[in-house]
């Protein structure tokens, strides 16, 4: 906290897409104060990803100054579910199911955060006391033609899609988080723009400062194209093992390489270097910052004996055994991806890994995208240049 303003403004605003605004958080690290840094976490699904890990780490970089992290952990609103960036309504969640997906949040974001300067708390404490006619009261702050200009929805009204009545809910509510642990800054994705604003309208009303806006960009996912996300099959937990976890950086996009090392690494991605020893780096120091050093190195090792020395017999893999009723390659190859590392191929795009040489069957190549795979027999079996199974 020695440090001035102007020291520490560009590290805290460093990678950040959008800050609302410069002047009002210089204005704030001035008071001189341990700030109240807002993040909030809907347990939607039970596990964290390396998405979730940008703003936590831009969190921990608050903390490292001296400033306070205000973890919320969304139990009411993950019953609705933010529809920032849907074009559907999400399912609805029971809270024995939310509840039951938090358990592991803790522990997950302190891989992350410093648990001494985070203070966790769920925003059920205040919801769950609500009475109707606060919540008539809380609702009477907002207009709904505010919440009809959110981008998602006015795209669902031109389309003709359904808006249902509990989604308008969510942004007051993320807004009345805000509120109620009089946030100084509140952190989140650049597709929180609208719910975080909210929350500085009501802040206002209440007579509160209004809290800082730092928006961070959105990490894709393994596919390269859309917003990391476990319902879209394209994340990556930070409690996998290392051997999976490195095995999943190593099957990015080259294209995204640069914004994995600027999100995840907080450094510029090197364009001279060989893109396979550049892609094995960031996963083995991704590896190395979630797990250890030596599970980097292990996890680097690994892939190398595997992939590089082509050494898949004596490789540590996932065990995989096809159900009866797959008869063909094309079968099995799927079930392998979406029962060992949760990945949904169609046929096409396995089809189209047989026809490039991809897939092998105890080290040759399956010619014959139509060809029967033999039942009962054990061998590795490679689904492409940088997973395989082994078939029991």
């Amino acid at each position: 906290m020695s440090s001035t303003p102007d020291e520490v403004l560009p590290l805290l605003t460093g990678g950040c897409a959008q800050v609302l605004s410069e002047e009002a958080l210089r204005a704030k690290l001035a008071l001189g104060r341990p700030l109240r840094i807002k993040l909030g976490a809907d347990p939607t699904a039970p596990d964290i990803h390396l998405g979730h890990t940008v703003a936590l780490r831009k969190l921990r970089q608050f903390q490292d100054l001296g400033h306070h992290g205000i973890l919320i952990i969304g139990d009411f609103t993950a019953m609705i579910g933010d529809p920032s960036g849907r074009s559907v309504t999400r399912p609805q969640l029971t809270h024995d199911e939310v509840m039951a997906n938090a358990r592991t949040y803790q522990e997950q974001a302190f891989k992350v955060l410093d648990p001494a300067r985070t203070k966790v708390t769920f925003n059920g404490e205040w919801f769950e006391a609500m009475s109707f006619e606060e919540v008539i009261r809380l609702n009477s702050r907002v207009t709904l033609q505010q919440m009809l200009q959110r981008e998602d929805f006015r795209e669902r009204m031109e389309k003709g899609q359904p808006i249902h009545a509990h989604e308008i809910q969510y942004p007051i509510m993320q807004g009345w988080d805000s509120v109620m642990i009089q946030s100084d800054v509140e952190l989140g994705g650049t597709d929180q723009l609208f719910n975080i604003l909210v929350g500085r309208d009501l802040q206002h009303e209440e007579n509160q400062p209004s809290q800082v806006a730092m928006l961070l960009p959105l990490l894709e996912g393994t596919d390269g194209v859309q917003k990391m996300s476990k319902s879209l099959g394209n994340s990556i937990g930070v409690q996998e093992s290392p051997a999976q976890m490195f095995g999943k950086l190593m099957s990015i996009p080259d294209e995204v390489m640069p914004k994995y090392y600027r999100l995840l690494l907080q450094e510029e991605f090197d364009a001279a270097e060989h893109p396979m020893d550049a892609k094995k780096r960031l996963g083995e120091r991704i590896v190395a910052w979630l797990h250890s050093a030596a599970d980097g190195k292990a996890a680097r090792e690994d892939f190398e004996r595997r992939f590089s020395s082509r050494d898949l017999e004596s490789a540590a893999l996932p065990d995989f055994s096809p159900r009866p009723e797959l008869a063909d390659f094309i079968s099995v190859v799927a079930d392998a991806y979406l029962s060992c590392f949760q990945i949904t191929k169609s046929k096409s795009d396995i089809r189209r890994l047989i026809e490039q040489g991809s897939v092998q069957w105890r080290g040759e190549k399956v010619g014959d995208a139509k060809a029967a795979f033999p039942a009962g027999e054990v061998g590795v079996l490679k689904l492409d240049k940088t997973r395989a199974v082994r078939i029991l």
